[in-house]
């Protein structure tokens, strides 16, 4: 499936900025299933300074700074992508769970290295026995792997509220937990960190997702989303996405932006900056479906 995608931030200050430092991950990644053939990021005003890099988990950043004073400040990200539609793996193949966290256990293999810092905790993750409790329900003794991890996400859609007032970026886990609400990136969270406090690695995965609209309803530009979900390491089967918001597998509708080991890794768009008082931030994505 190949996708048009253009994401645009804005924000308006109620006073000036003298001064700001930004880091923009807004470009999606290229991997088995996806390829990337057109992207551009523009920025107003005009950095001064502006560098291009990869950071420790390969997601492409746009680091720039802005030193003329200002009040609108407006990131505009586009992208060409084509994604690949792929037979899902045989959940019931994969290993079992019990295995797969002994290899995990120190020491670890050097073929294991990469994965093994995904079991550990991150600054929005903590590994809590009440975490590894709700996750135990998902993986009784000798259940596989991915088998598992289907029942804790199809859990996590059942027992968390999706609501979008409940949570901002901000927002502890620990809240969300006891609260069961909040949005995709609330839930991304409660899985990792539920795994994690398994002993299996997992990983936070930032990107977008295709909507529809209504029946008999015109699509409307800008009317699709960021989106957040995880994935979890199998030895066979490598890096395996699940979507708890959707309750279901990421296919050819799921566009890969960042990964990391939460969203503190993989912000949109984070900085600082002198000046500014309070402001309004708006965003849009559309994610416009190609023919071919």
């Amino acid at each position: 499936m190949n996708y048009r995608i253009t994401h645009r931030t804005i924000y308006e200050y109620s006073e000036a900025v003298t001064v700001s430092h930004h880091a923009a991950r807004l470009l999606p990644m290229e991997n088995s299933s996806q390829q990337v053939s057109r992207t551009s990021l523009s920025v107003f005003p005009t950095p001064s300074v502006r560098k291009e890099s990869r950071d420790y988990f390969g997601n492409a950043v746009c680091s720039f700074a802005i030193q003329e004073i200002h009040r609108h400040f407006e990131v505009i990200a586009r992208s060409q992508v084509s994604v690949k539609v792929s037979t899902a793996p045989v959940l019931a193949l994969s290993p079992v769970w019990e295995q797969v966290v002994a290899n995990f256990r120190d020491p670890v293999s050097p073929a294991d290295v990469a994965p093994y810092e995904f079991c550990m905790e991150s600054p929005c993750i903590r590994l809590m026995p009440e975490y590894a409790d709700y996750a135990r329900a998902s993986f009784p003794p000798g259940t596989p792997l991915l088998v598992g991890t289907r029942d804790l996400m199809c859990r996590i859609h059942d027992d968390f509220r999706y609501d979008r007032v409940a949570t901002t970026v901000a927002t502890p886990l620990d809240e969300v937990w006891q609260r069961r609400r909040g949005v995709c990136q609330d839930f991304a969270h409660v899985a990792v960190s539920a795994l994690r406090s398994l002993g299996l690695p997992a990983r936070y995965v930032s990107g977008y997702l295709r909507t529809y609209p209504a029946a008999g309803q015109p699509r409307l530009v800008g009317a699709d989303a960021s989106h957040a979900w995880f994935s979890v390491y199998c030895p066979v089967n490598g890096w395996m996405d699940f979507d708890p918001t959707n309750s279901l597998i990421p296919s050819a509708e799921h566009i890969t932006v960042a990964v990391g080991r939460d969203f503190s890794d993989v912000s949109p768009l984070s900085g600082i900056l002198t000046g500014g008082g309070e402001h309004k931030v708006r965003v849009s994505v559309d994610v416009e479906p190609l023919g071919g």
